[in-house]
């Protein structure tokens, strides 16, 4: 059976609260076994990726330039694709649900993306009130709710 591949999207510059949260979010994904699908480079991306990495998890990143080394240090499987904020379009198609983790507009664009090809789409400490957004409370509750969205409320997440 494919692993989950859970993407979170979030800006590349973040406060140190926003980084905590997206780290935990990180390490529950890799303690639910799940894929960790995002931008690649620092902020909430890196956060997220380094929660993963230090609980044994596995961090893909799809950066948007064409250098392999931009890519954050916690990143196991790097994609450049020279496409700039298009690479968005990957992240949400890469993923079976997303978690959106604060953000800017970039992140926003992955929102939208996410909601038009019909993935679940979770924001956590988001600044947006979005229609088909489900909205969480904490890091816990975001995975729960991702794994729910793909796998329907009777899979069992401790």
């Amino acid at each position: 059976m494919k692993k989950p591949h859970i993407g979170i999207i979030g800006a590349g510059a973040c406060s140190t609260e926003v980084s905590r949260i997206a780290e935990e979010v990180g390490k529950n994904i890799a303690e639910m076994d799940a894929i960790l699908i995002c931008g690649g480079l620092g902020g909430v991306m890196e956060a997220a990726s380094r929660g993963a990495k230090i609980n044994g998890g596995t961090t893909v990143g799809i950066l948007p330039g064409e250098n392999f080394r931009d890519a954050n240090e916690y990143i196991d499987t790097v994609i450049v694709t020279n496409m700039g904020h298009a690479r968005n379009a990957l992240i949400a198609h890469s993923s079976d649900a997303l978690i959106a983790v604060d953000g800017e507009y970039g992140t926003l664009s992955e929102i939208a993306l996410g909601l038009k090809i019909g993935k679940p789409v979770i924001a956590l400490n988001s600044q947006w009130k979005i229609r088909g957004v489900r909205i969480a409370f904490s890091a816990n509750e975001a995975v729960k709710m991702a794994f729910e969205s793909i796998h329907g409320p009777d899979h069992q997440i401790s």
